[in-house]
């Protein structure tokens, strides 16, 4: 029988990660949670619940990622779900905030694998958070578009590299439930619907349940995951 490891969830302390932490909590797993802010993960980790506890952890300081998560053991459940969001024009570029996003989500995400992989049990899966921005650019996407990108690049090589150990990517769409959109303008979330085959914007449970369907089946490896209700196909 595989060792019984902890599902890791890096930003897991608002939106689609703590929802994410919650559902794994639920089912009896212990669950790190990490934020940037260390009393803000603290308080996370006691509204989820169950064996939860909370560490600080920012991505942008790779420097800092090793010792943050040096008392975290045996892992069988690695998701990175962490983010910024940026709108930054190449015609109007703000390099600190372009070189911060860049760090966080590639080499960030990168350094967590590579300080977590020597704990990872024998049945362990990581799935990692892109986004739909890689297909489908916007005005004041550059950088966003570009990380998810290489987010989607990433999982093939680290599904290489870590064998057997599997490694996933989901990319959602516009959540409908999610803190970053719930408070946007309805006419801004109705112009999206009305392209989406769904008839509706996906929801935080929705790819919740995505997220889990990549950590559990253990034929998915190396997949990049499309959670949009349709909405690329228009």
């Amino acid at each position: 029988m595989a060792a019984r490891g902890s599902a890791v969830i890096i930003g897991g302390t608002s939106g689609i990660g703590k929802h994410l932490a919650g559902v794994l909590a639920a089912r009896g797993e212990e669950v790190v949670v990490t934020g940037r802010d260390k009393a803000r993960a603290d308080a996370a980790a006691r509204e989820i619940g169950g064996a939860t506890r909370g560490l600080a952890v920012d991505l942008a300081n790779p420097a800092e990622i090793a010792g943050r998560l040096a008392d975290v053991g045996a892992v069988s459940r690695l998701v990175i779900a962490a983010i910024e969001r940026d709108e930054n024009s190449v015609r109007n570029y703000d390099l600190a905030r372009a070189m911060r996003l860049v760090t966080l989500k590639l080499v960030g995400y990168a350094e967590v694998v590579h300080v977590l992989a020597p704990r990872f049990t024998s049945d362990a899966s990581v799935v990692l958070f892109g986004g739909l921005a890689k297909e489908r650019p916007y005005p004041g996407s550059t950088t966003v578009t570009t990380v998810n990108g290489g987010v989607n690049n990433m999982v093939k090589t680290l599904a290489i590299e870590l064998a057997p150990v599997r490694v996933n990517a989901i990319h959602p769409g516009i959540v409908g439930d999610s803190p970053a959109w719930a408070g946007k303008p309805p006419e801004v979330l109705q112009r999206v619907v009305a392209r989406t085959p769904l008839g509706r914007l996906v929801t935080m449970e929705e790819v919740a349940g995505s997220a889990l369907f990549l950590l559990d089946n253990g034929g998915m490896n190396g997949v990049n995951l499309h959670i949009d209700g349709g909405w690329l196909l228009t």
